[in-house]
């Protein structure tokens, strides 16, 4: 039987638009940009100047800050520049540019690191030094997550890709489940557990099949069918739903005693481990009714979105709405020409918006947002105390427990943005914790 959590909400997925066609290796593209934030985290400094030649899997931005992860290079060429450029969180970054010569030269120090005499400091050094990131959006260092101060007994796999067409990390799943199986292991092995769980939602009976038949599986491993619900991906909502358990309120997974890492993150750790190579590709679904031939391509980062949109054969008409990610969190967008990141999953071109939002509507008390939502909050409160500018009522109603979801505003037959105005203010709400926090010492 799936196991779940309370709330949430059976969102149409559309994944049936690409969850069928084989993983596109893209051709050759003369320009690769790497923005220099890939990851949450302190920022990076760039370890290349203009006119130096780069070699795949060389690192070109690091930082010396705990917190952060480097960039490496996905092809080998000459560096043209560095400048601010565009960023899919709508703003420019300073990013490094570098002609491609096609040739993909490896860089020297590429090779596959023996794990089995590695200590655990050395095994999460390997982890930094690759790059790796939360492969599923999030972008927080990896090396950092699986070093947590508190005692966990769960390392869990988010396998659930539970936002509405998206299907990139299912194709990990039918093409690399080894990979995935094998960065699980080695997550086991830094977290000294014996024991691992990989949550898939029970819409992708292949790719439970297919990682329960590879070589890597063994009775190590648990997979747990979760139920297809949005957002069960979320990490509050996996643990509920595999352990049981609750993140306190304004704690971390590993104050409920568990780790989550996504499946993209495991084929990284995977490759760090088994041939060197850093994190300097991913899966990326292009896809939406504004896409001639939706398609999940293998893209090197720094590739420009662009370019992925022109390989899926453009567009049918031109898009009313562009979004990085999926359309429940993703970032809507104004241009094609931000590059692939470590963090990039989908790019999504609708021929209409999914829906026109009311700002002045007023709420029916219907109690749907409250009903369906994951966290148990009650979002018309926090929209209401938004619009009063009332820091104090939206803290008491707990906004910074928000995660952000979008499933309030989907569902809500008022068609209020009730999201957007949770945004607004919940940034008010941290900095007045902030300073409060300071003041105490």
């Amino acid at each position: 039987m799936a196991v779940t959590f309370k709330g949430g909400f059976h969102v149409r997925d559309y994944k049936e638009l690409t969850n069928k066609v084989k993983t596109t290796t893209l051709p050759d593209c003369d320009m690769h940009i790497f923005p220099m934030r890939q990851h949450i985290g302190a920022p990076l400094e760039a370890l290349v100047k203009k006119g130096d030649y780069v070699t795949v899997g060389q690192k070109i931005a690091d930082s010396s800050a705990f917190v952060s992860a480097p960039i490496h290079s996905s092809v080998s060429g000459t560096v043209l520049k560095i400048e601010p450029y565009f960023h899919d969180s709508g703003t420019k970054v300073d990013a490094i540019f570098v002609k491609n010569d096609g040739q993909y030269t490896v860089y020297d120090g590429i090779k596959p690191k023996d794990y089995r005499s590695m200590n655990k400091d050395n095994m999460l050094k390997v982890i930094r030094e690759a790059g790796i990131v939360g492969m599923g959006g999030a972008g927080f260092p990896t090396h950092v997550k699986l070093s947590p101060q508190q005692k966990v007994d769960h390392v869990i796999v988010n396998g659930a890709e539970c936002e509405p067409f998206i299907t990139s990390d299912h194709h990990y799943m039918l093409e690399e489940p080894d990979k995935i199986v094998f960065g699980l292991k080695m997550a086991m092995k830094i977290l000294g557990l014996k024991e691992g769980y990989i949550g898939v939602e029970v819409n992708k009976p292949d790719g439970i099949a297919s990682i329960k038949s590879c070589k890597e599986f063994d009775s190590s491993i648990h997979i747990v069918e979760l139920k297809t619900k949005y957002p069960q991906g979320a990490e509050k909502q996996l643990i509920k739903a595999i352990t049981g358990r609750n993140v306190p309120a304004g704690k971390l997974p590993a104050d409920a005693g568990a780790v989550v890492v996504n499946v993209a993150t495991c084929v990284a750790i995977a490759n760090a481990f088994q041939t060197g190579m850093p994190a300097i590709e991913k899966n990326v679904t292009v896809s939406g009714d504004a896409i001639k031939n939706p398609s999940c391509f293998r893209a090197r980062t720094g590739i420009p979105v662009s370019f992925l949109i022109d390989q899926a054969g453009g567009f049918v008409a031109p898009p009313e709405k562009l979004i990085s990610g999926g359309p429940m969190m993703g970032l809507a967008q104004y241009n094609t020409d931000y590059p692939v990141t470590k963090t990039t999953s989908s790019i999504l071109a609708m021929l209409h918006a999914p829906k026109t939002y009311d700002p002045d509507a007023p709420c029916i008390r219907c109690g749907r947002c409250v009903e369906h939502c994951p966290m148990r909050l009650m979002p018309l409160k926090l929209a209401d105390a938004s619009h009063k500018d009332d820091i104090e009522m939206a803290e008491r109603y707990n906004v910074t427990e928000c995660i952000e979801c979008g499933l309030c505003s989907y569902i809500c037959p008022a068609n209020k943005n009730l999201l957007q105005f949770i945004r607004m203010i919940k940034p008010d709400v941290l900095r007045k914790q902030r300073e409060e926090a300071a003041k105490r010492g």
